[in-house]
């Protein structure tokens, strides 16, 4: 009952920190996390533990799929070697570099040095994606920044259990067995969620009840993580790979007014596990600082590891930007580019998820001594990527002059609303030619149309009301409109396959239609 109580308590923590979040137009992530430091400093507030289990069957799953789920194909093609690179090389990279200054600043060993190394090396999907949601950058470094985020864990969970078992072990490093292992891992979390993805798409191809269409969306990323971690593979590239298969063609799948549904129940679920995980962080960090006894130079070590991630972040960011952007043409060397990845690059959950899976004990039975502090400076470079980059990401992306002017993303929507009316005129006029529709109707449909072109070139907020018609007339109206709004989705995908707007304008359209099909099917 007490642990019910908790997770009831944090959940009307989160509602309130994230209604004056949005009031106050600041990253929820970072206020969570402050929100709950602050309650776990009050005095008579329990301690909390965190159940690795917890986080690593409930929490992770949905959330990782949610993000994965937002992954747009066209983006995700044009940046994947880069993805790969940072992906593979930079987590490499951070974990030498924070076990080199863990074992010479801190009284680590160089085991577990090496442990904390490849617990923090990664990005956090699940705290970048929340970051980022508000933030109006270009569509290929979000792309780039979320993909990253994503399929970087399967690195560093690699690197995490050869660490752990050379600090259980306390052995050798075999890097042989360790490279084979990311194969293991990654190849077969990658072959499990795609099949896992295609199951799915042959189910909800044929199922239309939005209870059960609902009831497969939130089982399916269980299913492809618990498949993947009972294969020992990794349960996290298996549900990143299917969140990625089934977003691309979720439009296909199901109805209006499934995708309706769906996108109200996931936008809850998601809402409600991100703001109690970054609550728990929070949380947490006073009770392991006490579990230190006495150790009180754990904020200095926590400094000095967080700014070598940002710093070897920056490092291998900046050169990889600037072949890429001589690449693309640029013969200057635009700097606010790699300042923007590096600062976006904050550690979350993940982090914590793999710090919390390390064994107590060592192999021949004696405590893990070096556990506490490991887990102390992963919550609290945690915190200090979620509060420090978390609430200076928006000035930085603005200073930075990458971000899409609001009147950029307001004329990329006009625009395609103005192909979308195009489209629905055509395809008016060709039945207007075969004489099989009253013409009231198609006078309602084209004055409809009309209205929708002119609001699109002058912008109006309101167009014009459409003339009454008879019963008979209205059911014709239904069917031809969502005849009509068939043939505008159609364009809207043609308008994206053909890079004229971005998958952030795609996705608002294409909800803006299928609210409209819903109310004339509830009409």
């Amino acid at each position: 009952m007490r642990s019910v109580g908790t997770v009831l308590a944090l959940v009307v923590l989160a509602t309130v920190v994230a209604t004056f979040a949005r009031r106050w137009r600041i990253p929820a992530p970072s206020l969570l996390v402050v929100a709950g430091l602050a309650v776990a400093l009050l005095p008579g507030t329990p301690q909390i533990e965190i159940n690795p289990q917890i986080i690593g069957l409930v929490v992770l799953p949905p959330l990782l799929y949610a993000s994965a789920e937002d992954m747009p194909w066209r983006e995700l093609r044009a940046v994947w070697k880069p993805v790969g690179i940072l992906a593979i090389g930079l987590v490499l990279a951070s974990a030498a570099a924070v076990a080199a200054v863990a074992a010479l600043v801190t009284p680590l060993s160089w085991q577990m040095a090496f442990v904390l190394g490849a617990v923090l090396a990664s990005t956090d999907p699940v705290a970048v994606t929340a970051l980022g949601r508000r933030l109006a950058l270009p569509p290929k470094v979000q792309v780039l920044v979320q993909a990253e985020s994503l399929f970087n864990d399967a690195t560093s969970l690699v690197l995490v259990r050869v660490a752990a078992g050379i600090a259980v072990a306390s052995t050798a490093a075999n890097w042989g067995a360790a490279g084979g292992r990311f194969l293991v891992l990654a190849g077969g979390g990658t072959v499990i969620g795609a099949a896992v993805a295609g199951v799915i798409m042959l189910i909800r191809r044929r199922t239309e009840d939005p209870v059960l269409e609902t009831v497969i969306a939130l089982v399916t990323p269980y299913a492809s993580y618990l498949l993947a971690e009972a294969a020992h593979t990794s349960g996290v590239t298996s549900c990143v790979v299917a969140g990625v298969i089934l977003g691309g063609r979720g439009d296909r799948l199901t109805n209006a007014r499934i995708r309706l549904q769906l996108h109200a129940v996931y936008g809850t679920v998601v809402f409600l596990l991100e703001s109690v995980v970054f609550s728990l962080i929070g949380l947490a960090l006073p009770g392991e600082v006490r579990a230190l006894a006495g150790d009180r130079a754990w904020p200095l070590y926590a400094l000095a590891v967080a700014a070598t991630l940002i710093t070897v972040r920056l490092l291998w960011i900046a050169p990889l930007s600037a072949v890429v952007q001589r690449r693309g043409g640029f013969h200057r060397m635009n700097w606010r580019v790699p300042m923007v990845l590096t600062w976006a690059g904050t550690r979350g959950v993940m982090p914590l998820a793999a710090a919390l899976s390390i064994p107590e004990l060592a192999r021949n039975g004696t405590p893990l001594t070096d556990r506490p502090l490991v887990l102390v400076l992963t919550t609290s470079v945690v915190v200090v990527t979620l509060v420090g980059q978390g609430f200076t990401l928006a000035p930085v992306v603005r200073a930075s002059g990458i971000a899409l002017e609001p009147a950029h993303t307001e004329r990329e929507e006009t625009e395609a609303r103005s192909h979308l009316a195009h489209a629905g005129l055509a395809r008016l006029e060709e039945l207007a030619e075969l004489e099989a529709v009253p013409d009231i109707v198609l006078d309602r449909l084209r004055r409809g149309l009309n209205a929708r072109l002119e609001d699109a070139r002058d912008r109006l907020a309101e167009s014009d009301g459409t003339a009454a018609a008879t019963d008979s007339a209205d059911l014709v109206y239904r069917r031809l409109r969502r005849d009509l709004i068939a043939v505008e989705t159609s364009e809207l995908q043609n308008l994206y396959d053909t890079h004229r707007i971005s998958d952030t304008t795609r996705r608002r359209l294409q909800r803006s239609l299928d609210l409209e099909e819903t109310r004339l099917a509830d009409g």
